[in-house]
Formats: structure tokens, C-alpha cells, sequence
């Protein structure tokens, strides 16, 4: 399957050490943010990407922690330089 640049971008991210915090009012998602292992806020992550990487299973969350990259996740990745 393959994954776009945004996509591949975000999960390079992630496997590096990043996560993903979203903010919810009630059920709704009001705010999500992408950040870098370094702390740093990546910018051009919205909903809709963010709903992509969670319906290929790329990304998962669970006892309420934030979003970080999956076993699936890491086979979408292509390897890079820095990610090897």
C-alpha cells in the first residue's frame, strides 16, 4: 500500500519518537498536534491526515496516551538515512 509524502513525513516523525495529542470537547476532536522527539510542533498535520494514518492502522493510542506509530506503521515507512 502505499502512503503520501504528508503521510510518510508524519510517520517518519513518529518512528523517530514523536506522538500525536489530540484534544477533545466531549466526543468531538477540537485540536491535534504532531510533535517531533525534540518537542517541537510540526506544522501542516490537520484531521484529515491524521484520520488516514488511523485507518491504515499507521498510528494507535491506547489507555489514553497520545497517538505514537505502530508495528504497520513502521512497514509503510521507507527507510531514510536518519531512520536506519
Amino acid at each position: 500500500m502505499d502512503i503520501s509524502r504528508a503521510e510518510q513525513r508524519i510517520l517518519h516523525h513518529l518512528a523517530q519518537g514523536g506522538r500525536i495529542e489530540i484534544t477533545r470537547d466531549d466526543k468531538a476532536i477540537t485540536e491535534i498536534r504532531c510533535f517531533t522527539r525534540d518537542g517541537w510542533v510540526y506544522p501542516g498535520f490537520d484531521l484529515e491526515l491524521f484520520r488516514k494514518l488511523k485507518r491504515k492502522k499507521a498510528i494507535s493510542s491506547s489507555g489514553g496516551k497520545p497517538y505514537r506509530i505502530t508495528e504497520r506503521g513502521l512497514q509503510l515507512v521507507r527507510s531514510e538515512l536518519n531512520n536506519r
